[in-house]
Parts: C-alpha cells; sequence; structure tokens
C-alpha cells in the first residue's frame, strides 16, 4: 500500500491510495482540473481511480468529488447526509459510508485489497470523519478537521505505520493574526482545527512503535509555519522515545506529495 498527498491546505486537500489494484481518493478539494493534474503527476492515469471517500461536505475537501468520481468511473462514498449535496451529486455510483464499522473496497477484478474504518470526529460539519486503511499487516491513517483531540477517537486509529495528521495553527500566531474574532473562535473552539499543542497531545496517543512516517497536514498559511509545526511534531515524537526513528514531512498545499510506502 502506498499513499500520497497531493494537495493540504485550506485551498483544497486530496490524498491518493494505491493497494494492490485498487487505487482510491481521499477526498478532492481542489478544482476537477488540478485534481487530474496532480493525479498526473501522482502517475495516475485517466480512469484509474476505483474509488472516491469524502471526508466531510467543506468544500476544501468536497469541491469536485463528484466530478472526479464521474470521470473515472468510480464508487463515491460519502456520508448519508451528503448524497444531496452538489458536490457529489455527478457521481455516477454513489455508497452510503458506514461510520464505525469497518467495510472492503472492492478492486477492478472483484479481489477485495484494502479494509476502511470511518471515525467521527468533531468538527463543524457534521458528520465529518478520519479514514483508517488496512492491508494486511500495513496501516493508513487520514485525520484531519478536528475541533479538539480526543482519546477515545486516537484507540480507534492508533497503530498506523504512516499518519496523516493535522497540524492547523499556532495558538498564539491565530490569536494575534489577521482574522475576524469570530473566525479565530471557529478555528480556535471544540468544532474547528487542531493547534500544533493539540495535535502534538493526540499524536502522543496514536503514534506506536509500528509508525515510521508522519505527515503534518492541513497547516494553515497565516496562522502557522513549518518550522512551528515541526517542532512541536518533534518534541512530542521525543517524549515518546521515537525521535529519529519516525521521519516526518510536511504535506504541500501546491505541489504533489512523493509517495510514502505504508
Amino acid at each position: 500500500m502506498h499513499l500520497t498527498v497531493l494537495a493540504s491546505g485550506s485551498g483544497g486537500n486530496s490524498a491518493l491510495i494505491r493497494a494492490g489494484e485498487t487505487s482510491l481518493l481521499v477526498d478532492a478539494g481542489l478544482t476537477g482540473a488540478a485534481m487530474e493534474t496532480r493525479l498526473e503527476a501522482a502517475r495516475l492515469g485517466p480512469g484509474g481511480l476505483g474509488h472516491v471517500l469524502v471526508t466531510h461536505a467543506h468544500l476544501d475537501h468536497a469541491r469536485s468529488a463528484g466530478k472526479m468520481a464521474r470521470q473515472h468511473g468510480a464508487m463515491l462514498h460519502c456520508p448519508q447526509a451528503m448524497m444531496s449535496n452538489a458536490s457529489v451529486r455527478r457521481a455516477k455510483r454513489l455508497s452510503t459510508l458506514p461510520i464505525g464499522p469497518s467495510f472492503a473496497l472492492e478492486g477492478p477484478r472483484g479481489e477485495r485489497d484494502v479494509e476502511v474504518t470511518a471515525v467521527n470526529l468533531p468538527h463543524d460539519c457534521s458528520p465529518t470523519v478520519a479514514f483508517r486503511f488496512d492491508q494486511g499487516a500495513s496501516r493508513a491513517v487520514i485525520l484531519t478537521d478536528m475541533g479538539h483531540e480526543d482519546r477515545g477517537i486516537a484507540v480507534s486509529l492508533a497503530g498506523a505505520n504512516v499518519l496523516v495528521l493535522e497540524f492547523n495553527h499556532d495558538e498564539r500566531m491565530l490569536e494575534t493574526g489577521p482574522y475576524p474574532w469570530a473566525l479565530k473562535r471557529r478555528i480556535a473552539g471544540p468544532q474547528g482545527h487542531l493547534s500544533n499543542t493539540q495535535a502534538a497531545r493526540m499524536l502522543q496517543h496514536l503514534a506506536s512503535e509500528r509508525l515510521h512516517t508522519l505527515v503534518l497536514a492541513h497547516l494553515s498559511a497565516t496562522n502557522n509555519t513549518a518550522e512551528l509545526a515541526l517542532e512541536a511534531a518533534h518534541a512530542c515524537l521525543d517524549g515518546l522515545g521515537l525521535a529519529g526513528r519516525v521521519r516526518v514531512l510536511v504535506a504541500s498545499q501546491d505541489e504533489t506529495g512523493e509517495p510514502i510506502a505504508v
């Protein structure tokens, strides 16, 4: 199994997972044309997607989900509450995403190469989910758009080899930054986004000796820096005794990331 972050940030989010013969897209927050450019950079051609999964209805995650599913002939999986959403209606094939129980995705030859678990998150778009992907002994987790740390959620997602985790904002930068007070309150609130400090506390519960790659995701271009997010992540890993054993990457808004072997 390989994971490639195609885009990450307030301008749009998306990741590609390849598991055996199955290729699936997690979110499609860029325009359709931009998504195809990122997929091409990841060496996935036309019709290469078998599945599109959507974490929630905010446009920076769902913008072109239906269009991508339609163009690739893929099955689109989203929560029942999203079925009438304009961002997914263009898909020809829709499937209700179960939240809680695991389910297997069918590959092009009927094989079931990857098992998916969607876990509900606190965010101001209900429902919002994190995803856990399992193929044999390999596990990848994508967790962004979470308003506060929660140990119970971490238990459901623990044990990842590759973890994509939101490090959205630095609390001081958000407080003193240019955003209107109402937006600051939303971001920092219990249904908003994880700060670097909160993300590090989640990482304490999520990380294990299985973790070899951590991807810092959904960084705010206005209220965070890669240096501050990395400092928080490395301090946490050091405290867990995992410093030097876990590769830490920062996901880009503007460029397709490298494929990461899970």
